[in-house]
């Protein structure tokens, strides 16, 4: 077998045709390019030299040990299946085939792959391969000998890694000419700025593509959906490293972007992206660490455990991650990782399975949601996050209050005993404090809620929803700025979900920074958000501060046509439901607004709204509109029932500008203490 080291024989780079066919495809062997339909796709190295790989033996099986010869020399540290799944899954999508019906590359399971489609090849150049002569051209008509096939591949593999050495040294000596001269005359202080700078940029926020289920069960997406969340989870609790959610993340399932793309969405340094695989009471997960700017494969790894110590299993992949990115583990991180207690395979089953029906964000999932951490609660009642998952569910402010049989007070002592159980059994779980400061704002006790929203981020600093549930109590508090920084932060952190842009909305409009306002709100219909009757209503506000007339009317006909669709916390909401009231009363608001102008057309709208449309929405919507419309002592009876039932969004009359024209009135004051909040 040829050798191709460089310390063994040189041999001379051959001259081929370099063009193979195969459906829609074109491959380049010299230039080591794609093309479909005379397009150019890319592919990286390593994909392209599998690819070229298995053309050269187009029907045969190629051995997964004979691709970890040739794709990673022997002095490589990388985990082999873990690169070689990676890179086959990168050709995968750059053909747009698929393991399950494949039409290009085959898999025979722990064998190797099989290229099944048909290939148009060229007729090639006789190769004269020879350690000391130069290779001679031949006509296109002589065929290359059977014989030569393997060599030919590893001839093609020669050519591609030379060509990119031929680049480096070109690139090389054309930059090291120019830095001479940059540094010779010093020119815009190049000397200075290139002392003291590292070689490579230092990696300080992550993303974690969800883990591939390679079990192919469809009933097991939870699981892996689940294993995502917990590496997710496990690497935010690092102080130094900024980690994008799991919300943000889990639009990228199953996606056909390059790593490089979605790290430029994300404006992140690194990706990580895995797979794992259950086998009965058995886990595995397969992680590398990818650089985002230049694709470069940084670290791999493979875990496996029994199912009861998964939780040490995340707790090592997370410190293995910071290992790699140098990041300093502080004396309390390190604890945390490795103080994970067993747990029972089927509670960890029924509370994964709570968690993915949860993260619907609709009502039938919340209520599932509860079932199955019951479910986990029966098995190991010590379940800290089970507990956990029950308080979050039942105290949410995504599920309106009539959801739950019980009264909603009954409900929400329910969840702050749930919490209190949670830290109970674990007082470092983030996710415990924040159940617990949720119960306790919708308690208006607004010390104790802060310093569980602090608790809840010190012990995980990537809590997006920490975060962003933090900024809006801030801003119920009149801390505008404090309040723009936190929703900001949580929206950095989940940037693909409408919540936390809606939410760094409202604190922007709280402070009159209107454009910036609009342009979240416009954030979310873009991401697929739900553009409720309160976010229109609260868009209209905005524009007509502006003095957009125009676009404020059409905000308030909008909030009319989705008159109930009032949780502004679902990721969608139901089809439009045809009101005939609301159409009469936007119908009377066009008129007004054809005939006598915005002001009269949105008192026109206050009245109908009122009567007919806001008492859905809750009475701090009706009274916002008569509070507008200058009916101040209706305005409080509305503001009165709302304090009575306990009514979400109470807190935020101290900084919502519709209820300006109450704030010189005494009993304004009066309940603002009745909520607990400063006057």
């Amino acid at each position: 077998m040829l050798n191709f080291r460089p310390t063994q024989a040189t041999v001379a780079t051959p001259i081929l045709s370099g063009r193979v066919r195969f459906g829609v495809f074109e491959v380049d062997l010299r230039s080591g390019e794609l093309h479909k339909h005379d397009i150019k796709i890319k592919l990286h190295d390593q994909p392209f030299q599998l690819l070229a790989i298995l053309l050269e033996h187009p029907g045969e099986l190629v051995a997964r040990e004979q691709l970890h010869q040739k794709l990673w020399p022997a002095d490589t540290f990388v985990d082999f299946d873990v690169g070689l799944n990676s890179a086959i899954k990168r050709l995968r999508d750059a053909l747009g085939d698929s393991a399950e019906t494949p039409r290009f590359i085959e898999t025979l399971p722990r064998k190797g792959y099989r290229f099944i489609a048909p290939v148009d090849r060229p007729s090639a150049a006789a190769l004269n391969v020879s350690s000391t002569e130069s290779p001679t051209p031949a006509t296109s008509s002589s065929p290359m000998p059977a014989s030569n096939g393997r060599a030919k591949v590893q001839l093609v593999w020669f050519a591609l890694r030379e060509r990119r050495l031929r680049r480096l040294w070109i690139g090389a000596l054309a930059f090291i000419a120019l830095m001479g001269l940059l540094i010779g005359t010093n020119v815009g202080g190049v000397w200075h700025r290139l002392v003291g700078k590292s070689a490579q940029s230092p990696i300080r926020s992550i993303a974690v593509l969800p883990l591939e289920n390679l079990s192919r069960d469809l009933d097991q997406e939870y699981f892996a959906d689940g294993m995502t969340e917990a590496l997710i989870t496990d690497l935010g609790k690092i102080g130094g490293l900024r980690v994008i959610s799991r919300t943000s993340m889990m639009h990228y399932k199953g996606t056909r972007k390059t790593l490089p793309e979605i790290a430029r969405e994300l404006n992140v340094d690194a990706v990580i992206e895995g797979a794992v695989l259950r086998s009965g009471d058995h886990v595995r997960i397969t992680t590398q660490l990818v650089e985002a700017a230049s694709d470069r494969h940084l670290w791999a790894e493979s875990y496996e455990r029994e199912l009861r110590d998964v939780l040490t299993l995340q707790g090592e992949v997370a410190r293995d991650v910071a290992k790699q990115v140098n990041i300093k583990l502080s004396q309390e991180e390190q604890t945390r990782f490795v103080s994970a207690r067993p747990v029972d395979p089927k509670a960890l089953e029924a509370y994964l399975k709570g968690r993915y029906e949860l993260y619907k964000m609709t009502l039938e999932g919340t209520k599932k949601s509860i079932d199955y951490f019951a479910q986990a609660l029966d098995i190991d009642p010590t379940y800290a996050r089970a507990w956990a998952g029950v308080s979050e569910a039942l105290s949410f402010p995504s599920v309106p209050q009539g959801t739950w049989d019980s009264h909603p007070q009954e409900v929400l002592a329910k969840a702050k005993a749930a919490a209190l159980k949670a830290l109970e059994l674990d007082g470092a779980l983030s996710e415990g404090h924040l159940s617990l400061g949720l119960v306790l704002s919708r308690d208006w006790l607004w010390s104790g809620a802060e310093k569980e929203y602090q608790r809840a981020i010190a012990l995980d600093p990537n809590n997006a929803m920490a975060h962003g549930v933090y900024g809006l109590h801030l801003m119920a508090q009149g801390r505008l700025e404090e309040a723009i920084a936190e929703t900001r932060r949580a929206q950095e952190l989940d940037p693909l979900s409408p919540l936390m842009h809606r939410n760094l909305a409202r604190a922007l409009s709280a402070t009159g920074r209107y454009d910036e306002a609009l342009a979240q709100y416009r954030e979310v219909a873009a991401l697929g958000g739900a553009m409720s009757y309160p976010t229109h209503r609260r868009m209209a506000l905005a524009h007509e501060r502006k003095g957009m007339e125009r676009e404020a009317l059409a905000e308030l006909l909008a909030a009319l046509r989705t008159p109930k669709n009032w949780l502004e916390s679902t990721q969608s909401l139901p089809e439009k439901v045809e009101d005939r009231g609301a159409k009469q009363l936007a119908a009377q608001v066009e008129r007004k607004y054809a005939s006598s102008g915005y002001p009269e057309a949105k008192r026109v709208f206050l009245h109908g709204d009122a009567l007919h449309i806001a008492p859905r929405a809750g009475p701090i919507w009706t009274a916002a509109d008569y509070a507008e419309l200058g009916l101040k002592d209706k305005a409080f009876e509305w503001l009165g029932k709302a304090i009575e039932l306990r009514k979400p969004n109470m807190e935020f009359i101290k900084v919502d500008e519709r209820f300006v024209p109450l704030r010189s009135d005494p009993r304004f004051g009066d309940l603002l203490r009745r909520i607990g909040l400063p006057n």
